[in-house]
């Protein structure tokens, strides 16, 4: 086809102008407009005489026509045959010809505007047959929008020398209607054996099956090698079996144990479990397809399969994402209303998390739990969302499998040459309600007045196969009774016999990994460092090449930290961190960060990535350690923590052995994902034996900024652990920070880590560690006191952060010589042996106080209550609180100074009221 796109914009009078100048001479023109003026020449002089116009007429005309085509183009998707069970909205102005200055008179008059859509010069009859079918019958799309030209030239191209109709051939459609028989006997298997019995099913939408399916076929032979699919629970039973191949009897066996509680022993739901398969093509390629496990929170998997996804393409296919292609299943209400889908989205193009772009595929029942559409958005189509990314997206009728499966061919052929997302909005109903025990009749009983006449997309392909003599009734009958006795004979097999249970989850290096035991956490494996490798390392890391011309203030403090660790050989906060980073890579561990401005830190500690002043060209320290270290890779975040997290939790789960880390740019600020903590991170392994060892940065401290900057939420995690399922740390010294980091990657297990880091700790002068704590130490879960000699000592105070450093000071400044200060390093797992080994050596102590700057209510008070109530605590804390922190700093320096006092000196009012009056603080 000869495209002349360009004419679609262009003014009536420019044409002319170029007309004339194309008479006089044709070589001034350029040669894209030849083709057309020779068509329009030839109109001119040979044209039927009645329908012989001046050349101005006849170009205005010709403008006329171009923009009905590019009216199609835009707005055709508005006025499609793609709702099975509704009547579409009126949407003006229409596509009638009248809008477009066109009359009646028009329609046998020749156009050499048919040019643009490929069919040469044509009638305006056939014109608008050719559009009508190409935009306005099972398939809508919308398009338009996209900027780059290429990218909307490949689209038109493949719509309109298509017309947007399949032409498979017998085989490919024998092949689809048995997908399809196999989706819809599985659902109505399902529904009759195991009535009332939650499954999501995915009747009405059946033809999700074939099209996914057609998806993986073709997308293998387009290059792709890996599949990784997040969906939500409509539907997922079926995909399980019927994409990936899970066992019937798996599946009715997980029914059968669902009357109590409708789960699986331990584990979850059935309509929440992932699962893994390796198969063949039809043409023998290899094919793997992942099926992530999620739980009940709509979208959330998303960001999770991104991760997952880019782990693959780091670890498996060097970087090249033609080789895998992440798939998420939407409901049509979620995809609307869910923010982590914006979130996701966003994330799409950018360089930290990029994956090549992904097929979204939309199940469209048009009513959510019994929400109707119209209250459940206010844009036009539930996949609006799409144009924040400028993707293509694909309306397609769910009761004409064959436009299904040609709108996902072409979305996943635009994927591979484009890399970015599509979406396919799979327009079609829900059978039954919400789940299985719900009656959608009690708030749309119209709608299901319709479904319930509505024949089920099979039949209705069926009769189109018999009609165009593709297949007979009794071969379509004989493939229909196969899969009945084949479900009831699985059935019966299972009824017999006693299958051991069996979950298969997408198995990666964590799933081969033992599970953790109790005396795991008793001991630490070993995470010293050779001294002079220590220092090498330590001497490239913090050195600055001569020709890299770095910010003045930068070059300054990398010569600091080099002098402190050579010569005065201590080591602050930022310079433990990115030791344990540098041991780590010069071992072969992989490491990646992200994070809001995490490669400069929130708090200008890090400056992991230094910049050219005068290029802006980048320069990654940790990336030039040796020539067989470990891959680093630090990015900035987008403002983003719910998709991030998601997205970091789920690279964690595919590439367990690299140390995975999200950084929050203040703790309080993980509130905003904190679906992703409670429904992955503390409970994956527990309900879907997934291992993961993600570490989460969650900076915490009280230093008077207020509510929203104070508090990492420490009792929040604290509530979550349980069975050992994470770590949670509040290190106070550089050095247990570095050790807790190397442990991490030195256990023979995963499992989260979280961990409060400080603030003010970053700058703190007595904040720091020497480097034969580096070099000789490990983690220590209990830091004892140093300075107290144990047969004097009458008070212990426990306590956890940054709060030592202000109990110290007061110890010291008024040689309070009969307390003694242990730190709480590692708040869960707790140390218990540590604990009561430290309770009988200051046996002598006649109170033993937990101190903590968090109001009584939060922090880990309640969780220390609860799980040593024999050592007969006394609290000193800030008061209970309706909010983490006074937003006053004046008031901040009270309570602080009350804590303090209190922990040495409770029964002196007197120092308590003088701060008060001080501060004119009213008790």
């Amino acid at each position: 086809m000869k495209d002349i796109s360009y004419l679609s914009n262009a003014h009536p009078q420019f044409i002319e102008s170029l007309y004339k100048q194309f008479l006089e001479d044709p070589d001034s023109v350029d040669k894209s407009w030849h083709h057309f003026f020779q068509g329009f020449e030839w109109a001119l002089n040979n044209g039927p005489a009645q329908e012989k116009q001046a050349p101005n007429d006849f170009m205005q005309n010709e403008i006329k026509v171009l923009n009905l085509i590019n009216g199609y183009r835009r707005r055709g998707h508005l006025f499609t045959k793609t709702n099975p069970v509704r009547s579409r909205r009126n949407y003006q102005p229409t596509l009638d010809i009248e809008n477009f200055g066109l009359t009646e008179e028009d329609m046998d008059k020749v156009f050499q505007a048919g040019i643009e859509i490929g069919i040469g010069p044509a009638t305006l009859k056939k014109i608008i047959e050719h559009l009508q079918l190409t935009y306005c019958s099972s398939i809508g799309t919308e398009f338009e929008y996209i900027r780059q030209p290429e990218r909307v030239k490949w689209l038109r191209n493949k719509l309109e020398t298509s017309k947007n109709i399949p032409n498979f051939p017998f085989e490919e459609k024998k092949r689809i209607l048995d997908k399809l028989t196999r989706a819809i006997i599985f659902e109505n298997f399902l529904h009759n054996r195991y009535v009332g019995q939650k499954r999501f099913s995915l009747s009405g939408g059946e033809t999700l099956i074939p099209g996914l399916d057609s998806l993986i076929q073709y997308g293998s032979s387009l290059g792709i090698e890996t599949f990784m699919i997040g969906i939500s629970h409509r539907g997922r039973l079926n995909v399980l079996a019927n994409i990936l191949q899970k066992k019937y009897e798996e599946i009715f066996i997980e029914f059968e144990g669902a009357f109590f509680e409708d789960s699986i022993f331990a584990g979850d739901a059935k309509y929440h479990l992932g699962y893994t398969s390796k198969t063949k093509s039809a043409d023998n390629r290899n094919i793997n397809i992942g099926l992530a496990p999620n739980p009940s929170h709509l979208e959330a998997v998303g960001g999770v399969i991104q991760g997952m996804s880019r782990a693959k393409i780091d670890k498996y296919y060097n970087g090249d994402n033609n080789k895998v292609l992440p798939i998420i299943i939407h409901g049509d209400a979620a995809i609307a209303a869910q923010g982590v889908v914006y979130e996701v989205l966003q994330m799409s193009e950018l360089e930290a998390y990029q994956t090549g772009g992904s097929i979204h595929l939309v199940i469209n029942n048009q009513v959510g739990f019994t929400t109707n559409y119209l209250q459940g958005r206010s844009s036009t189509y539930c996949t609006d969302i799409a144009k924040v990314t400028r993707s293509p997206v694909f309306h397609v009728n769910a009761d004409d499998v064959e436009a299904v499966v040609l709108a996902i061919k072409m979305a996943v052929e635009y994927r591979q040459t484009f890399h970015t997302d599509v979406f396919i909005d799979l327009l079609g109903y829900r059978k039954y309600g919400h789940n299985e025990g719900d009656e959608p009749r009690f708030t749309q009983p119209k709608l299901y007045k319709t479904i319930a006449k509505h024949e089920d997309p099979r039949k209705i392909y069926l009769n189109s196969l018999l009609k165009n003599n593709d297949i007979t009734r009794d071969e379509a009958k004989q493939i229909e009774q196969n899969y009945k006795i084949k479900m009831q004979e699985t059935f019966e097999i299972m009824k017999n016999h006693k299958w051991q249970w069996q979950t298969c989850s997408d198995v990666d290096d964590c799933d081969r990994l033992r599970r953790t035991f109790d005396l795991d956490f008793e001991t630490s494996p070993s995470t010293k460092f050779d001294n002079l490798t220590f220092k090498e390392i330590g001497e490239k890391v913090f050195t600055i090449p001569k020709n890299k011309n770095t910010f003045q203030k930068i070059k300054k403090l990398y010569e600091t930290r080099k002098h402190n660790l050579l010569e005065k050989q201590k080591l602050d906060w930022a310079m433990g961190e990115t030791m344990a980073y540098a041991t780590l890579l010069h071992e072969g561990v992989n490491i990646r960060i992200s994070g809001q401005d995490t490669e400069r830190g929130t708090f200008s500690h890090r400056h992991a990535v230094l910049l050219d002043e005068q290029t802006e060209e980048l320069f990654v320290p940790l990336q030039n350690i040796s020539e067989k270290q470990g891959t680093f890779n630090i990015y900035n975040s987008l403002l983003s923590e719910y998709g991030v997290l998601g997205f970091e939790y789920g690279y964690s789960c595919a590439s367990p052995t690299s140390l995975t880390i999200w950084e929050a740019q203040f703790g309080d600020f993980a509130n905003s994902a904190q679906i992703i903590f409670d429904q992955f991170i503390s409970c994956s392994e527990a309900k879907w034996k997934r291992m993961n060892g993600l570490v989460m940065y969650l900076p915490h401290g009280y230093e008077g900024q207020g509510p929203e900057h104070s508090s990492a939420r420490i009792e929040r995690y604290l509530e979550l652990a349980a069975k050992k399922n994470l770590v949670a740390a509040n290190c106070t010294t550089p050095a247990n920070f570095y050790h807790l980091l190397r442990r991490h990657m030195k256990y023979p297990f995963r499992v989260p880590l979280i961990i409060f880091t400080p603030k003010s700790l970053l700058r703190h002068p007595q904040c720091k560690s020497p480097v034969k704590d580096f070099i000789d130490g490990k983690f220590l879960p209990l830091i004892d006191d140093e300075t107290a000699q144990y047969d004097k000592v009458e008070k212990i105070l426990l306590c956890s952060g940054k709060i030592y450093y202000e109990l110290m000071e007061y110890k010291l400044e008024h040689k309070q010589n009969n307390t003694a200060i242990i730190r709480l390093e590692q708040l869960y797992p707790l140390p218990y042996k540590a604990l009561n080994n430290l309770k009988e050596k200051y046996s002598r102590a006649k109170e033993i106080i937990w101190v903590q700057e968090e109001p009584e209510n939060m922090g880990a008070w309640p969780y220390i209550l609860r799980k040593l109530p024999q050592f007969n605590f006394i609290l000193i804390s800030r008061k209970a609180s309706a909010v983490p922190a006074t937003g006053f700093p004046k008031i901040h320096l009270v309570e602080q100074r009350r804590i303090i006092l209190q922990a040495f000196d409770k029964d002196d009012d007197e120092k308590i009221k003088q701060i008060n009056l001080e501060f004119k603080i009213e008790e």
